[in-house]
């Protein structure tokens, strides 16, 4: 019953949807360093190369 409902003008919703917008945008161009390696990881386990092992 206590809440605070907190207004969020729509030029302020606007900013935060182009602000999340970018980041993904910068993410897709600049990949971090965590989902390089669950790429890579994935590529080497997808066993579709040939393995020189017995």
């Amino acid at each position: 019953m206590g809440e605070i409902i907190r207004f969020i003008s729509k030029s302020e919703r606007e900013r935060a949807r182009l602000i999340r917008e970018a980041r993904a945008n910068y993410e897709r161009i600049f990949p971090s360093a965590d989902s390089v390696d669950v790429q890579g990881a994935a590529v080497e386990g997808d066993g579709s190369e040939a393995s020189s092992k017995p």
